[in-house]
This record gives C-alpha cells, sequence and structure tokens, in this order.
C-alpha cells in the first residue's frame, strides 16, 4: 500500500468517525470536567496511535465509544490527583494591598457600571435603587417616606428592580462563544 492509498484510507476513517467521536465526546465531556474538544483530541490521538500499530479497529463505533469513556475517566483520575502547589500563590491583581492602582480602577469602574445601569432602569427603580445604594444605609420606612409609596410594596418593588437591574447588567457581559454552532 502506498503513502497515497494510507493517507486516503485514514481519510476516510477519520470522515466517517468524525460524528461520532464528536457526539460521543460531547456525552462524557461534563462529567470528566473536560472540554468536549480536549476530549475529542485525545481519542482521535490513541486512534492515530492504533493505526500506527494495529490498524484499524475491526469494530470502529464500538472502539470509538470505549476510547472515549477510557480517555474521561483517566481525566477524572488525573484531576483528583492534583492539588495546587501551597507554596506558590495565586497572583490576581485585584487581591493586592487595598490601595493598589488595580483594585482601584477595577472598583471605579464597577460602580460606574452600575450607576449607569440604575439610570437606565425603568419607573421608579432609579429613585429606589439609588435610596438603596445610599451610603446613609436608609431603612425601610425611610426609602417609603422618601418615595412616597407605602413601606408593605417596597420589597416586591425592590425585587422587580433588582430583576430588572440583573438582566441589564448581564446582558453586558459578553455570551460565551457556540465554536460554529447554531443553538
Amino acid at each position: 500500500m502506498t503513502l497515497l492509498d494510507e493517507t486516503a484510507a485514514w481519510a476516510r476513517i477519520v470522515s466517517a468517525l468524525r460524528p461520532l467521536v464528536n457526539a460521543e465526546a460531547t456525552a462524557e465531556a461534563p462529567a470528566a470536567a473536560m472540554e468536549p474538544g480536549d476530549l475529542e483530541q485525545a481519542v482521535w490521538l490513541r486512534l492515530l496511535e492504533r493505526l500506527d500499530g494495529d490498524g484499524p479497529p475491526s469494530d470502529a463505533a464500538r472502539w470509538v465509544k470505549r476510547a472515549v469513556r477510557a480517555e474521561a475517566r483517566r481525566a477524572r483520575r488525573t484531576a483528583a490527583r492534583e492539588l495546587p502547589y501551597a507554596e506558590e500563590p495565586v497572583t490576581d491583581p485585584t487581591q493586592d494591598s487595598p490601595g493598589a492602582p488595580e483594585r482601584a480602577a477595577l472598583r471605579a469602574e464597577r460602580r460606574r457600571a452600575i450607576r449607569a445601569a440604575v439610570a437606565r432602569t425603568p419607573g421608579n427603580c432609579p429613585r429606589l435603587l439609588t435610596a438603596m445604594l445610599s451610603p446613609n444605609d436608609p431603612t425601610y420606612r425611610e426609602i417609603a417616606g422618601e418615595l412616597g409609596i407605602s413601606q408593605g410594596s417596597l420589597g416586591p418593588m425592590r425585587s422587580r428592580c433588582l430583576g430588572c437591574l440583573r438582566r441589564m447588567l448581564s446582558a453586558e457581559v459578553a455570551a460565551p462563544e457556540l465554536r460554529g454552532k447554531e443553538r
């Protein structure tokens, strides 16, 4: 068999098994705490190693299912044995000294984003949320008096306003990439 024939045979095997490997890896990856792409890559590597030595498996679909599960088990065992180094502290610029410029800039940016989102909320929400975020820490009675509403309606109104604010702020966070897939 020439190198060209061998390459064509491998290409046929890969194209035939790609959907199965993808489906199996996608199903097993969450339980193995792995990305499906990483699990797929490990299985393809095992297949290449097998093709190099023993040739293609007689029952390729069965082999793929077993290989995916074996790689997932290997990943789980590895994750269970891995421990972070105790000697090396994790460096996070937000966890530096309280007066660090990075931390101050991040706090200011967060405050700016929250203030802008509060200003865009509908109805009485901007006034309510501004009163609740006040550094004076007013009571419900004081806030209700300031807004001219009953103290009993303050809780449900607060809940609606915070829900609206939460939705607005979560919309500003970038959505995860779909890697070419549509939902």
